[in-house]
């Protein structure tokens, strides 16, 4: 088990949509926010036959043509045959050439709901001849890597035997936080999950020496800016004093939103696209493919590197048509911040909201991603939902008549913010929306690593759960509510209508066990049935077992369909079995709710697709 007491280090795991990293705490070697920390240098192909440590895994599996590479080329330092698929470096250098063996963005594409996630779909546009995986797959593979990186770097602190914790989006749902620990278990650990923005304050609280007391004080509300490679994540940490002794407490989390840095890969890629085209120039799809992927390089660079001016392009030639073989141009600095500044964070007024178009009735299967661009329209949108979101908090009373919960501090994560200039944007912004309400402006809290603070700050959640440390206190980020269909007459033209009862209410703590008070519901066995969940990020007044009978689209959003048919175990497949409801917010951050029967059966639903429920 992850969590053994006899465990020597705290592990911390990135498993994010571009990179993947590792960073450990020395438990013997720590005492209280003196910890003894380190980020593992990960072995991994870089080109044919040569494998270098790098800090950072990118998060990329290359799917081989058996007779691509030549026997040997594919050795690890763990296995001298390799494997099947290749991880990291190698894997997004070599897809961007030959992108239809290219698997990216898995992480997406595991909490994407209207897709089978154990199915082999990835790539999701690849032709027939090409062996697929599963994003559960992929994630498991990436997972797997380091787990053996660890274990040739420390044979004497086998990796399954350390306490360790993975990352997710705040916004994920219970069904993607439980794939994300059955990936986990397939790569042979059992992890704890840690939301992203709370991971990057944990860095940000561990690398501060103590001294983040001095930059925040008890009343402050930090808002997190977490935009990655696939997600845009917003998290609202409320600091109270307790004891003489400050505390963090996340109040509030985004919605899942798929936009990030994939996007503006595309986007710019777009935009040399379009360039090629005015000299000429037309690109198939099959070179649009690699194109982002060079895009990718380009942005990565040009805004990480203040000296950098260009950065070459290069699109490989499908056949003669192209005289001189792949096309050459170039991105130059002020291209790219320029179109990613105005195209994702425009400066909008606080009232602004993601413009939301009529869809066309046919659509490619692919990611559902934002279909508005703009991250401050979506931060705007998430800040007017959570503006009475600490109003219960002993110390921040007042605040009523704001349109906008007001932040007092800023914390940004994700290698987006390597521009200074992405990230003053939004705080120019964010310190418009206050002015106009009179409030003072927002501060950038100092001194974030972009690229390691979640991996950095899940391993020293890891050491804090062991009593030492910083905890942030939050529980579960939203209510929870399972549909229950109304006992009525059949009418024509009428269905049933549906109540949700709160199962789960905001700030769950982990590792409790709710039983709905005084109510027994009928739990049919036996044959296909369907369960609907919902989830709010704004109802945090509701209690267990609290019923709704109508509610805003504002208010609830519907979670994935489970569609199950519960074993009857010696009953009559149809029976209406009564049954009390529980709910269990497990230590490893995931949620389950359970039907218990008179006779003390169980019956465990599971918060997933496609037939995932069963006896417990």
């Amino acid at each position: 088990m992850s969590d053994a007491q006899n465990a020597r280090y705290a592990i911390g795991i990135d498993l994010g949509t571009t990179h993947s990293a590792l960073s450990y705490v020395d438990l013997q070697a720590s005492d209280g926010e003196k910890t003894l920390d380190g980020v593992l240098a990960i072995p991994q192909l870089t080109a044919p036959g040569t494998v270098e440590a790098l800090p950072l895994l990118p998060s990329f599996l290359y799917l081989p043509h058996p007779d691509e590479l030549a026997p040997g080329e594919l050795a690890l330092p763990w296995s001298e045959d390799g494997e099947a698929t290749i991880a990291g470096e190698m894997a997004r250098s070599r897809g961007a050439t030959t992108p239809i063996r290219l698997v990216s963005s898995a992480k997406s594409w595991l909490s994407h709901p209207s897709v089978d996630r154990r199915a082999a779909i990835l790539p999701h546009d690849a032709p027939e001849e090409v062996t697929r995986v599963s994003p559960l797959e992929a994630s498991t593979r990436y997972l797997a890597h380091l787990a053996q990186a660890w274990n040739a770097a420390y044979p004497d602190a086998p990796f399954e035997q350390q306490q360790v914790t993975v990352t997710i989006p705040a916004s994920f749902d219970p069904g993607a936080r439980e794939l994300t620990a059955e990936a986990a278990r397939h790569a042979g650990f059992v992890p704890t999950l840690l939301e992203e923005p709370q991971a990057a304050l944990y860095s940000w609280i561990q690398g501060s020496g103590g001294a983040w007391r001095k930059q925040v004080k008890a009343g402050d509300i930090v808002l997190v800016v977490d935009v990655g490679g696939g997600t845009s994540d917003f998290s609202l940490i409320a600091i109270l004093e307790r004891d003489g002794k400050l505390e963090p407490h996340r109040v509030a989390v985004g919605d899942h939103i798929l936009l990030g840095g994939d996007n503006m890969d595309l986007a710019l890629a777009h935009l040399v696209a379009r360039k090629l085209q005015a000299g000429g120039t037309q690109l198939d799809s099959w070179q649009m493919r690699a194109l982002t992927y060079g895009c990718r390089s380009a942005k990565e660079h040009l805004l990480a590197d203040a000296e950098a001016t260009t950065w070459p392009i290069v699109v490989p030639s499908r056949g003669s048509k192209l005289i001189g073989g792949s096309i050459r141009t170039e991105l130059t600095r002020d291209e790219v911040t320029a179109f990613i500044t105005d195209g994702f964070f425009p400066r909008v007024e606080a009232s602004a909201r993601p413009a939301v178009r009529t869809r066309a009735g046919l659509t490619q299967v692919g990611l559902p991603y934002a279909q508005d661009a703009a991250i401050t329209r979506h931060l705007a949108a998430f800040l007017a939902r959570q503006a009475g979101a600490a109003a219960e908090l002993e110390g921040f009373g007042g605040r009523d008549g704001h349109s906008f919960l007001h932040p007092s501090a800023v914390l940004f994560n994700g290698g987006v913010f390597k521009s200074a200039i992405l990230s003053q944007r939004v705080m120019d912004t964010i310190n418009d929306w206050l002015y106009m309400e009179g409030a003072e402006p927002a501060r950038m809290l100092a001194g974030a690593d972009l690229d390691l603070a979640v991996a950095r700050g899940a391993a020293y959640y890891s050491y804090a759960r062991r009593g030492g440390g910083v905890r942030i206190r939050g529980g579960t980020a939203r209510s929870y509510y399972v549909g229950v269909e109304s006992s009525m007459p059949a009418i024509p033209g009428l269905a049933p209508p549906i109540e949700a009862l709160c199962v789960a209410p905001f700030g769950m703590e982990e590792g409790s066990e709710l039983e709905l008070p005084g109510q027994e519901f009928g739990l049919v066995v036996g044959e296909p049935v369907t369960f609907r969940f919902f989830g709010s990020t704004t109802r945090r007044q509701d209690r267990i077992g609290e019923v709704l009978e109508l509610w805003g689209p504002d208010d609830l959003q519907e979670l994935n369909e489970i569609q199950a048919t519960l074993p009857a175990e010696g009953r009559v497949s149809g029976d209406v079995v009564q049954v009390k409801l529980h709910a269990l917010a497990s230590e490893s951050g995931t949620l389950e709710l359970a039907a218990v029967a008179r006779d003390g059966q169980r019956w465990k639903i599971e918060f997933d697709v496609r037939g995932a429920a069963g006896v417990q």
